[in-house]
């Protein structure tokens, strides 16, 4: 009997053939794991994250499961769910502010273009499906100037402002001139014009709204100096603005100033403009520009062009009496120096207006503060009429809420929320740690989805964007985030504009206010950790589904018991997924799931899908 330990059978073991038995191994391993990836079915995109072949990239990442869940059907529970194609008639679909549902609220107010989301039971429960001749919309920047008539099939506007060079249709494209009904020079001239007033170039100015958006022509060119637009604009009558935004590549939503608050913290913006948006700023007692103020930062600057300002030029165009436009422009000259800003510019068609940096130089008569004691709270709150007071300040110099400094600066400075330690939680070292953890979890991303940073995905998303380290981690003129904070969780999106950065309150059981096909890749961090006890996971999933564009990109970074779940769902929705390891190793209980989208269209016979 020859021991284990005895010296003479280890030395019959030649180097060369443990070697050999190593090599074979690895090359098995990797020839299964790839067999079993799910991937390799005709899709362009999937294919590019799997094609991968650098032994130094993929050293830490496996995307064999731990945990057993790639065996997602079992014999005791039942068949993932197939989730079939809803009817074409569904392809422009916004489950929240659908025609039909918003005819039956009052429109006083404009409350019935804002959200109206269906019941539980009311919701679909099938796949969006993409146009037929659905195309990859043009890189940045030539997508901002052109998009695929395929993809938003609606030539109305063509023709409804031909004049005004908002669009054109030419071929199998429409062409976006760069114009607008208040800027027929183009937007550029337009915005020069702006910046002759407002240190729109030396990094002062980083987020804007821009409210009654239009196709957010004025976003798209305020993106060339450095100036990230939230533009919002109704789902009206006008076919698809909001959505010819997104298309371009710009950010946008669908909403309206109505009877709600907007859906942003105060003091968000550096600058928001009205370019002929038609909102009626002198309307409840000025309630319109009171919710602007409550948005607009200390030192922002707001901008009016259009009615009533050089009324004297355009009152015949309007079909108003002088007296009427002349009592209107008063009107809201009075509710902005209750507000407290102060006018700094009138030239023809445009007005500018600058919020004093604290209200110690206030001359407000008699005004009517408001009451609550948490501004931010404003997710379905009904808009009120009265002014948001400023932060306290100790002298007339001090900007209240904290000065910032100039972008790109401020991207990482520790913002004045959290340096006054207003955020529950976060110091300014957690911060500082968290930018860290952010970079590193991002640069893994880009080793598994070498697409991500390149420009293919233009439009994307942080479904649970927390103090907005992924997106500053990602920061290019390449790609913008659209940072959601849902209401379930900690408030910090105050802390992500004043990185400047853009986002959005959300509760992700209901709808997201856009079309269809609007993002290009969505990261969900504990997301689905964070929802498990408040909604189903596949309404959830369905709706990323319906925003996310074919060919599009997930991931999500979860617990692992969570993620497949996920996965098991994700199974039934023509989406191809893969887990892969936390980047510290297999023993990290927190996993990263992949997603890709399949390409396929409305209609039979013309998807990638293995089902049709």
């Amino acid at each position: 009997m020859v021991s284990k330990h005895n010296p003479s059978s280890n030395r019959t073991r030649s180097p060369l053939s443990i070697f050999a038995v190593l090599g074979l191994c690895c090359f098995f391993y990797i020839l299964g794991a790839w067999q079993r990836s799910g991937f390799g079915k005709g899709d362009s995109i999937a294919l590019e994250v799997t094609k991968q072949t650098d032994c130094n990239i993929f050293t830490k990442l496996n995307f064999e499961s731990h945990h057993n869940d790639l065996e997602i059907v079992e014999p005791s529970k039942p068949k993932a769910v197939v989730f079939k194609p809803c009817d074409v008639k569904y392809t422009d679909y916004t489950p929240c502010q659908e025609q039909d549902r918003a005819m039956r609220f009052p429109r006083e107010n404009m409350i019935y273009r804002e959200r109206h989301c269906p019941p539980v039971d009311e919701k679909l429960r099938c796949l969006v499906p993409a146009p037929k001749g659905y195309m990859t919309p043009f890189e940045w920047p030539k997508g901002r100037d052109y998009v695929h008539y395929a993809n938003v099939p609606h030539k109305s506007l063509t023709v409804e402002k031909a004049n005004q060079h908002w669009v054109e249709f030419k071929g199998n494209v429409f062409k976006f001139p760069g114009g607008g009904t208040m800027f027929p020079q183009g937007a550029d001239a337009y915005i020069d014009e702006l910046a002759s007033v407002i240190p729109i170039a030396d990094g002062t100015v980083r987020t804007a709204l821009d409210t009654g958006c239009g196709v957010a022509s004025w976003g798209a060119y305020m993106m060339k100096r450095n100036v990230l637009t939230m533009s919002f604009a109704p789902r009206d009558n006008h076919e698809a603005q909001v959505q010819f935004a997104l298309e371009r590549g710009v950010p946008a939503i669908i909403g309206v100033l109505g009877s709600i608050n907007l859906p942003y913290p105060p003091r968000a913006f550096d600058m928001a403009q009205c370019s002929r948006c038609l909102i009626p700023w002198t309307s409840n007692e000025g309630m319109y520009l009171m919710e602007v103020d409550r948005v607009l930062r200390p030192g922002g600057y707001w901008v009016l062009s259009g009615p009533p300002i050089n009324w004297k030029t355009y009152y015949q165009t309007w079909k108003r009496s002088k007296e009427d436009l002349k009592a209107e422009q008063s009107r809201i000259e009075e509710i902005a120096e209750q507000l407290c800003w102060e006018k700094k510019y009138e030239k023809g068609d445009i007005a500018i207006w600058r919020k004093k940096i604290n209200d110690k130089s206030c001359r407000r008569k008699s005004a009517d503060l408001c009451k609550s004691k948490d501004a931010d709270d404003v997710w379905y709150k009904r808009m009120e009429t009265c002014i948001t007071p400023y932060p306290k300040v100790s002298s007339t110099s001090e900007v209240a809420g904290g000065e910032l400094k100039k972008f790109p600066a401020r991207l990482f400075a520790v913002p004045p929320r959290i340096a006054k330690g207003l955020v529950e939680g976060v110091s300014a070292e957690s911060y500082q740690e968290d930018n860290k953890l952010w970079k590193k979890h991002v640069n893994a991303y880009k080793r598994i989805n070498n697409l991500i940073g390149t420009g293919r995905y233009r439009n994307m998303m942080d479904m649970n964007a927390g103090l907005g380290g992924f997106a500053a981690a990602l920061e290019s003129r390449k790609s913008w985030v659209m940072n959601v904070v849902p209401t379930i969780a900690t408030d910090t999106l105050g802390v992500i504009y004043e990185r400047g950065l853009i986002g959005i309150y959300h509760d992700w059981c209901e709808g997201f206010s856009t079309y269809p096909r609007t993002y290009d890749f969505i990261h969900a961090n504990g997301v689905f950790s964070l929802y498990q006890d408040k909604c189903n996971f596949e309404d959830i999933l369905l709706e990323m589904d319906r925003i996310l564009r074919p060919e599009g990109s997930v991931i999500f970074r979860d617990e692992v018991d969570v993620l497949n779940k996920v996965r098991k769902i994700a199974g039934g929705m023509r989406w191809n997924t893969k887990m892969v390891d936390h980047e510290d190793g297999p023993l990290v209980p927190e996993k990263i799931l992949v997603a890709v989208k399949q390409y396929w269209v409305g209609g039979s016979g013309n998807s990638t899908s293995n089902d049709e």
